[in-house]
């Protein structure tokens, strides 16, 4: 079972608005401590319903090792404003707020992608490669989601489009099974309440239809790595193996996670980031 995010960011970072060409977006900043060198800075992309927030228990062990590291809230993602129309959210208009943000954070930039996250930033590399040093993707497949996921997708869709957040949120509860109770906190709450639903309606739409990418990006000369757990219901862990061996990708798996090794093993999945840009 994947673990709830804790929503206290640490002392090392700073929550803050990102202004860049394309609007503000919201980020948890984090530095090194004062007179350690910056070894490199790390964006990182949440998935499908998540938030920055979901790198939280990363950021610790990411500065510690001498990286600046920003989680992003993307449009219409809990603390980022977004528009009303679908079209807003549109893959290609997405990957151009990765490339903005990227800009005004400073480059270049170790770009880390979790789930849509993940889709989302590669298809930021494949419009302009040149701001970022290497590309991860955590839990993040070669095309779209599995038949059960895209079912899932499918029931919230047609929610949202009869039902308010709050009613939506209320029959998420209530399906739940009881050993997944204690994930139904506050801080879950507010973050449904604040996601755009024109955004969950167009990204979940992406999630169901995205095409084999692999080839397009194998032939961008950036270095990759493929993180996952060691089980994944949205893309099949063997899926995600033969990615990474069409993309020439660094591989890891991580023991004891599922579909969101950044909560799950958080300590384990900085590891393998920090192992993996040391070498670049």
């Amino acid at each position: 079972m994947s673990r709830p995010p804790t929503f206290v960011p640490p002392v090392c970072a700073r929550a803050r608005m990102l202004e860049t060409s394309r609007g503000a977006f919201a980020v948890l900043d984090a530095l090194p401590g004062a007179g350690r060198e910056v070894k490199g800075t790390a964006m990182l992309l949440p998935g499908y319903t998540g938030s920055k927030e979901d790198f939280i228990a990363m950021l610790e062990p990411l500065t510690a090792a001498g990286y600046r590291a920003v989680a992003v809230d993307g449009r219409g993602q809990y603390e980022s404003d977004g528009p009303e129309s679908q079209e807003a959210y549109a893959q290609e208009e997405l990957a151009r707020d990765v490339l903005a943000q990227a800009d005004a954070v400073g480059g270049p930039v170790h770009l880390v992608g979790h789930s849509l996250g993940g889709q989302i930033a590669r298809a930021a590399v494949l419009t302009d490669a040149r701001p970022f040093v290497t590309l991860t993707l955590i839990s993040s497949g070669p095309a779209r989601i599995t038949p059960g996921q895209r079912s899932k997708v499918k029931l919230l869709s047609d929610a949202l489009v009869t039902m308010s957040m709050a009613e939506v949120w209320e029959a998420m509860r209530a399906m739940d099974p009881p050993e997944e109770a204690e994930t139904d906190g506050e801080d879950l709450r507010r973050r449904w309440l604040r996601h755009n639903p024109s955004q969950l309606l167009a990204t979940g739409g992406q999630l169901t239809v995205e095409p084999d990418r692999v080839d397009e990006l194998a032939a961008i000369p950036i270095p990759k790595l493929v993180v996952s757990g060691k089980r994944d219901d949205t893309w099949p862990v063997p899926e995600l193996d033969d990615m990474a061996v069409r993309l020439g990708a660094h591989r890891t798996v991580i023991a004891g996670a599922e579909h969101s090794p950044n909560t799950d093993r958080p300590a384990g999945t900085a590891d393998a980031l920090i192992a993996f840009w040391r070498q670049y």
